[in-house]
């Protein structure tokens, strides 16, 4: 069996098309939409609405981590167009969801990132695409955990939850062989990101569930720079399966 394993694919739908060549299926673990590219400032929602120049300031802003400050020029942004914001990020994310959800190959499975809109999948995933949250499936021979979105942050991005409900969904998830996820659990080394310098929230829970359930792996995205790609845990193999939206390449999963 092998699996081909995506996460943090930020519109990038022309690679995604062919991510599942050679595998029996496709994961995603989220991160599907593209609202600001950090490496390249001309793509993505918020500069198609207002420009590089733009967002050049709000990514400076972010990254010294001024974040009541890039609200505040985000709000004074907002109030200038023609819409109000919802309805603008909206139409943007289901232009984008329309090509990333066609480019799906069958079966995929897939499970939301921290920056996506849950209630707008189901308009957009067909027969082929399964969508799991706190849910397990089986391929072949082996049993798949998955747990979407992201932890509470200043960033404030549309699918964060608190860590009890986020924690509440890997308990249900009960024993596992493999647990997916879009975050990763919280260890030093795989949530700090070496060119953003900065820790990203990992999951205390997920770690917990690694001690407790002993998967052989932990799949996980989120981090676009880790400290460490992969690294073992007691019994579990964790590996960030990479920034799809730049490298364009799947983490392979055999067995």
């Amino acid at each position: 069996m092998r699996v081909h394993v995506v996460s943090d694919v930020h519109g990038n739908a022309d690679d995604l098309a062919e991510a599942g060549e050679g595998a029996d299926a496709l994961i995603c673990l989220g991160d599907l939409v593209l609202f600001l590219d950090y490496a390249d400032h001309s793509r993505g929602i918020f500069p198609d609405l207002f420009g590089t120049e733009n967002a050049d300031r709000i990514v400076e802003l972010r990254t010294a981590r001024r974040f009541e400050e890039a609200r505040d020029l985000g709000r004074r942004l907002w109030a200038g167009l023609d819409v109000d914001r919802d309805t603008a990020i909206e139409a943007a994310v289901r232009r984008q969801y329309a090509a990333l959800f066609a480019a799906f190959p069958t079966p995929t499975y897939a499970t939301y990132g921290n920056v996506d809109i849950p209630r707008l999948w189901a308009d957009f995933a067909g027969p082929g695409t399964t969508v799991l949250d706190g849910e397990r499936i089986e391929l072949g021979g082996l049993t798949f955990g998955f747990v979407g979105g992201g932890l509470r942050t200043p960033m404030r991005t549309p699918y964060e939850i608190p860590d009890e409900e986020y924690a509440a969904k890997v308990e249900a998830l009960g024993d596992v062989d493999v647990l997916c996820s879009h975050i990763p659990p919280d260890v030093p080394d795989l949530t700090y990101d070496t060119v953003a310098r900065r820790f990203e929230r990992g999951s205390r829970a997920l770690l917990d569930a690694i001690h407790r359930v002993r998967p052989r792996y932990a799949l996980f995205g989120h981090v676009h720079q880790p400290l460490a790609r992969r690294m073992r845990v007691g019994a579990t193999e964790c590996v960030n399966v990479g920034h799809f939206a730049s490298t364009g390449k799947p983490f392979a999963l055999e067995w």
